[in-house]
């Protein structure tokens, strides 16, 4: 079934949001632009909207079989952290990676410009830079798509923030991967407070990379971001943010914890800020 007759079997119009933008990294990674029928609500880079689609939605071919569920106009929703800056006030993006047995990317993947969804009115998350003292070095460790906070960071905060210290660690398997790759790299290039340093773990397959390589938790371990940055990783001098797979987390947040860092406790803020992904 196509969109209209979804919708036409629903009371109400279920959605409030439409899609303004699609831009394909890769087959499993996209960045989805999205505008709110009403005003965009106001945010703080590093939080996280709610999208949603109706389970009669149609999805992408690549996706795993699903049991048929007989209720197609449940509404199946998922939070994603925002990519965009919140300076920008007509759309949302939003960075997405391929999920073939979940619920949602495998609709949200078959989405094009000037299809309709449910975007929630409000952001939420402490993901942000409102628990790190103005002016502490902050370093943004990502895989996959968990780099999307961090864009909203950038993108919001480096246009007038030329002296706190910025570093972006980022790790996928190939180049391609790699999302924002060359809108951070001109980031370094113009602003001499931002650092950032790609690795890929899978060279084999990317012989022309001419990046670091390795997974992020070793890159850290053999100090690479201070011979790159000049930067100490000291919890004196910077906060640590971690977002992406749960494994690089996990290792990562052993490594820094050695180094001193402590993580957010509740409300308390540490040095150590995780948002875990899946």
């Amino acid at each position: 079934p196509d969109h209209a007759s979804i919708m036409n079997t629903a009371s109400a119009d279920p959605y409030n949001a439409t899609v303004t933008g699609r831009e394909e990294i890769n087959p499993q990674l996209i960045i989805l632009r999205v505008q709110p029928d009403l005003e965009l609500f106001a945010f703080t880079p590093g939080q996280f909207a709610v999208l949603g689609l109706l389970a009669g939605e149609v999805r992408v071919p690549e996706a795993d079989a699903e049991e048929p569920s007989g209720k197609p106009d449940r509404m199946i929703r998922r939070a994603y952290s925002i990519a965009s800056s919140s300076v920008e006030r007509s759309y949302l993006e939003f960075y997405l990676t391929l999920v073939t047995s979940g619920e949602l990317t495998p609709r949200l993947f078959a989405l094009r410009p000037g299809n309709r969804v449910f975007l929630s009115p409000k952001a939420s998350g402490l993901f942000t830079l409102d628990r790190t003292p103005p002016g502490k070095g902050v370093l943004l460790v990502a895989t996959g798509t968990g780099l999307a906070p961090y864009i909203s960071m950038l993108r919001t905060l480096l246009i007038h923030d030329t002296q706190r210290r910025f570093v972006v660690l980022q790790g996928a398997r190939c180049s391609w991967d790699l999302g924002y790759r060359a809108e951070l790299e001109s980031l370094a290039r113009i602003r001499p407070n931002f650092t950032y340093l790609p690795s890929i773990t899978r060279p084999h397959l990317d012989p022309h990379f001419r990046g670091r390589t390795g997974r992020i938790q070793t890159l850290l371990a053999e100090g690479a971001v201070e011979e790159v940055s000049g930067l100490t990783l000291n919890p004196a001098l910077m906060d640590a943010f971690l977002c992406g797979n749960p494994e690089m987390i996990r290792e990562v947040k052993e490594l820094l914890v050695a180094r001193g860092f402590v993580p957010d406790h509740g409300k308390q803020p540490g040095t150590l800020h995780v948002e875990e992904y899946w």
